[in-house]
C-alpha cells in the first residue's frame, strides 16, 4: 500500500474515533440537549446518536480504504506481472544457455 494511501486512511479512521474524553464531552452534550427539549436523556439515546457518528464514519473511513486497496491491488498485480514476465525471461535464457 503506497504510504500516501496508508496515511489517508489512518488519518481517516484516526478521525472518526472518539476519544474517552469526547465520549464524556459528546454525552453531556446529548444530555443537554435532551434537556432542552423536555426530554429525559437516556442510554438508548445516546448509544443511537453515538452510531450515528460511527455510521457517517465510516463512510469515509470506507471510501479512503477502498481507494488505498484499489491503488494496492493494482500495484500488486503490475509487480506479479512483471514477475512472472521476469520469471519467462529467466526461464528462456537458461534454455538458450543449455541448448
Amino acid at each position: 500500500m503506497d504510504t500516501q494511501d496508508f496515511n489517508k486512511a489512518e488519518n481517516t479512521v484516526n478521525k472518526a474515533q472518539w476519544k474517552l474524553n469526547d465520549y464524556a464531552e459528546k454525552a453531556k452534550e446529548y444530555i443537554r440537549e435532551q434537556r432542552d427539549k423536555n426530554q429525559e436523556a437516556n442510554l438508548e439515546g445516546w448509544l443511537s446518536k453515538a452510531k450515528e457518528n460511527i455510521s457517517d464514519k465510516w463512510e469515509d473511513t470506507k471510501d479512503a480504504v477502498s481507494d488505498a486497496w484499489e491503488k494496492t491491488k493494482d500495484f500488486a498485480d503490475d509487480t506479479w506481472e512483471k514477475t512472472k514476465d521476469a520469471a519467462e525471461d529467466a526461464k528462456a535464457e537458461i534454455r538458450k544457455a543449455t541448448n
